[in-house]
């Protein structure tokens, strides 16, 4: 009998952090999707750390943010222990875990995976379990490959609990978060380069009896008995980082976890947190050893069609809690890109992105990773290690890279989706970043807004009119010479007709002198410039009190001129252009998308 034969758009193989973040993306754009995992149910315990603050903006993008903040764990401050006069270890100083100036968020939170599983089930997406792929073929006829309405991978899955023999999944695309250990990467026979360091480290999740003082904070020690690391998780329990030494788990040159067990892994907790006492009355939750490698995998793709993402294609040092937040954002930025193909608003070519930004990220991720690891399990500064780690020199390092450890700081390079030649009509809305936090008023009601909340995550550009001082005569035929040829620009782009399902256009007026919180919509302003009463806003500082900056214009370095800045589907800023400079926009557009 010949085996089960399907269609899907696309096939995301793997329901971690990365394949999770895929499937509820795609689901809650209308795409026909499956996601399969060859475990027989969800992990349990041993999830990835906290969920970075550029990550929790993006998932308030989907809104998924308020659960994630009401349920999970928050982390605020960061603590600092070093070697004591005594023996011990001793606090030398707190500071804020967040660093970056911008982060809206400016702490940790703890993740909790059935957020993601919800979501995609309320779009009628379940994690097909437990099912393993068996062999993958890609199309090598051209035409049929540049053909989005194709499908031209072959995926044959099998069911691990003794189900329905093999199944034939013909996909149009195929996603590969399938972890470190990457099926799907070795099946593409994709290389991962790099390195693997002779750091070695033990994991414990665990609720502890402890006299501690700092463990609900996240904090980093080092003592003359080896680093450690401790993350406080959801409700009472905890997640421990130990370092070990060879002599605790290497047999013949290789890591044998034989050698380790969980009781050694507290013994080697109680030795580096003395004088504090730490007990483990409760049963251990999880465990594991692993030696740091630190690799980004040669390509990320193959022929545009199947894609790797998380650590299928990057691995690291967990320290920096990057891990996650990574892999996450790895498909957030791949399924809006997809989603555009898909529908036939966007080019093939547009998925080539994909790699281009995610790969250099990835390397840079590494780099910072190599340092801050050596930091981390380096030696600390002793009259016996004159060469080691001081305080000062970590506590540095903490607060130089916040800005990449956020996940604030990420910055793409210029592309056909990141175009900067008028970045100075916006200085501090940097293209290749994520727009910045800002506080708006609605002018219909009065009620402020946070901008990246009228950004949502539904695979449409946002195009952001800055009108500039619209009580200025010229400044409004500017505006209507504005009006005008954008409405003809973007029509070209739809299918339609109706620009408004690829593009969205909110406006955002100069406020005036005064302290009215509620300002009458000016009749002056062009139609096509105020859509619907809910997309126009003021910049009414006197009212908003925003910690982010008194003036959406003055945050963002726009001048009273004006100007258009394009947010992609992402949230992050794609161009910029002054008003009268409409072509620009049409130039963008036009190298990416189809008309």
């Amino acid at each position: 009998m010949s085996p089960k034969e399907s269609f899907v758009d696309v096939l995301v193989i793997g329901a971690g952090p990365a394949g999770l973040m895929c499937a509820q993306g795609l689901a809650k754009f209308g795409v026909n999707i499956r996601i399969v995992d060859q475990r027989a149910k969800k992990v349990a315990a041993g999830q990835a750390d906290g969920i970075q603050p550029r990550t929790i903006e993006v998932l308030q993008s989907y809104g998924l943010a308020d659960r994630l903040l009401s349920e999970g764990n928050q982390m605020h401050l960061a603590a600092f222990y070093n070697p004591g006069p005594n023996g011990g270890i001793q606090r030398t100083g707190r500071a804020p875990d967040v660093t970056a100036t911008t982060a809206r968020f400016p702490f940790e939170a703890s993740a909790i995976e059935a957020i993601f599983l919800d979501a995609m089930s309320s779009y009628g997406v379940e994690v097909e379990r437990p099912i393993v792929p068996i062999s993958m073929q890609i199309s090598s006829d051209a035409k049929e490959l540049a053909d989005p309405h194709s499908h031209p991978v072959k995926v044959v899955l099998k069911r691990l609990d003794g189900g329905e023999g093999t199944e034939v999944v013909r996909a149009k695309y195929v996603v590969g978060a399938d972890g470190a250990h990457s099926w799907v990467r070795k099946a593409l026979d994709i290389d991962m380069e790099g390195e693997q360091t002779d750091h070695i480290w033990g994991v414990v999740d665990t609720i502890p009896e402890t006299n501690f003082p700092d463990i609900r904070n996240k904090t980093v020690i080092h003592s003359n008995n080896g680093s450690c690391m401790v993350i406080p998780r959801e409700g009472d329990k905890v997640r421990l980082y130990l370092q070990l030494t060879e002599a605790d788990v290497v047999t013949n040159g290789r890591v044998d976890k034989t050698k380790m067990d969980s009781l050694k892994l507290m013994a080697v907790a109680k030795k580096s947190m003395q004088p504090y006492t730490i007990d483990f009355p409760r049963e251990i939750e999880w465990w594991t050893i692993y030696i740091i490698g630190q690799r980004v995998a040669s390509s990320f793709q193959r022929k545009e069609r199947v894609f790797i993402a998380g650590d299928a294609c990057h691995t690291h040092s967990p320290k920096a809690g990057q891990g996650m937040n990574a892999s996450m954002n790895d498909t957030h930025n791949l399924t809006w890109k997809i989603t555009q193909v898909l529908r036939g608003w966007s080019s093939p070519a547009l998925l080539s992105t994909y790699e281009y930004e995610r790969r250099k990220y990835a390397q840079d991720l590494i780099a910072f990773d190599r340092k801050f690891a050596a930091l981390f399990s380096g030696q600390p500064r002793s009259e016996k290690c004159l060469d080691g780690v001081t305080h000062e020199e970590f506590i540095g390092a903490f607060q130089t890279f916040g800005g990449f450890t956020s996940g604030i700081g990420i910055h793409y390079r210029p592309s056909v989706i990141t175009n900067a030649q008028y970045q100075s009509y916006a200085k501090s809305l940097i293209v290749g970043e994520r727009i910045v936090p800002q506080m708006v008023v609605r002018v219909a009601d009065g009620r402020p807004y946070q901008v990246q909340d009228l950004l949502p995550a539904d695979a449409r550009f946002k195009l952001l009119i800055f009108t500039g001082d619209a009580g200025d005569e010229r400044q409004l035929v500017t505006l209507h010479k504005l009006a005008i040829n954008l409405e003809q620009i973007l029509v070209k782009y739809a299918r339609k007709g109706d620009f408004k399902e690829l593009f969205e256009i909110l406006t955002i007026r100069i406020g005036p002198d005064s302290s009215s919180m509620v300002e009458k919509q000016d009749a002056s302003l062009p139609k096509s410039l105020q859509l619907h009463w809910s997309k126009v806003f003021i910049d009414q500082p006197e009212v908003l009190h925003s910690t982010f900056g008194e003036s959406a214009y003055i945050t963002y370095g726009i001048q009273p001129s004006g100007a258009v800045v394009v947010v992609r589907p992402d949230g992050f800023v794609g161009t910029v252009a002054p008003l009268d400079k409409a072509k620009h926009l049409d130039e963008y557009f036009s190298t990416f998308m189809n008309h």
